[in-house]
């Protein structure tokens, strides 16, 4: 079934939201404010976010623009405003659709079904990430290093997410730290040590890195070229140590 994932603040628009939606056959998971929203859109996998903006804890512009640095999840916004200038610019910032309170349920599900249909047809990507012998699935979460599963925490999950994401791009710093954990820890010692111990599970050699890149000063990238990672291989050294 579809799963959908409610972030709103107001527990009378969540039950009216999740009747209806579950009505109509979808899975609906909530959240009451923009941290749990945020976290169960890292660890869940969902199809579709519809997303309150006005929410406690944090503006749900800037739970936008997060969840779109990594993610292309069709997102519906709700607001009590119908400023077109405010439509125009969260619509650039990547929602798919704004919807205005109060609104029929039957009009916020065509949308949605608009919404997913787009993305439908707009994913003909494999959703399986490959850089060298290492394969990260973005749908099922699993992660292979040739053909093996690769047993990743939580947090070691979200930064290969991040990275693979953008795969062949330079992911910053601040973007990891963001994605990871959610904006709260702003020291950047606590990503290298990630990254270290991430490398030590997919890396041939951990200090030689070949998979997780650094560009010194700026982050991290994920190399989509063939590497020398499988055991006994040769491969191309990279000059790219811990950063």
């Amino acid at each position: 079934m579809t799963k959908v994932l409610v972030i709103d603040d107001e527990a009378q628009i969540r039950r009216f939201l999740r009747a209806g939606f579950e009505l109509h056959g979808f899975t609906v998971i909530e959240a009451e404010n923009a941290a749990v929203g945020l976290k169960t859109a890292t660890m869940s996998a969902l199809d579709l976010i519809i997303l309150d903006l006005n929410l406690p804890d944090l503006e749900g512009s800037e739970v936008l623009e997060r969840i779109r640095s990594w993610s292309n999840i069709p997102i519906i916004v709700l607001s009590i405003h119908a400023d077109e200038h405010e439509k125009v610019r969260l619509l650039r910032l990547g929602a798919d659709d704004y919807v205005v309170k109060p609104f029929g349920i039957s009009e916020l599900l065509a949308r949605c079904d608009a919404a997913l249909r787009r993305q439908l047809r707009s994913t003909n990507r494999d959703p399986v990430v490959k850089a060298g012998p290492l394969a990260i699935d973005l749908v099922s979460r699993a992660v292979t290093l040739n053909g093996k599963r690769v047993q990743l925490t939580r947090k070691e999950y979200a930064l290969l997410h991040g990275l693979a994401a953008h795969v062949g791009l330079v992911v910053t710093h601040q973007q990891l730290i963001k994605e990871i954990w959610g904006g709260h820890a702003s020291n950047i010692q606590y990503l290298r040590i990630l990254v270290r111990k991430l490398r030590q599970k997919i890396e041939r050699n951990a200090t030689r890195p070949e998979l997780i890149v650094s560009e010194s000063g700026v982050g991290y990238r994920l190399n989509q070229g063939e590497t020398g990672a499988v055991p006994g291989g040769r491969g191309v050294p990279s000059n790219n140590h811990y950063a």
